[in-house]
């Protein structure tokens, strides 16, 4: 599977998004954004942790200069 390739439509973050938020509660609502906002720190630290071994893989298979 190549990582480099768009989601699909049917995701977890697309269906989310489709799913009506007039039954929740404010109180749910701020326990949704809690763990949204939760989500997306696990995954800006995922992408960081991808990038940086990204490129510390680049700088060990670059060319050597002569």
């Amino acid at each position: 599977m190549d990582d480099d390739l768009p989601r699909s439509k049917g995701d977890a973050a697309s269906l989310l998004a489709r799913e009506s938020l007039d039954p929740y509660s404010q109180d749910e609502l701020a326990e949704r954004i809690a763990l949204l906002e939760a989500e997306i720190a696990r995954i800006r630290a995922h992408r960081d942790k991808a990038a940086a071994h990204r490129a510390a893989a680049d700088a060990l298979f670059r060319p050597r200069a002569e």
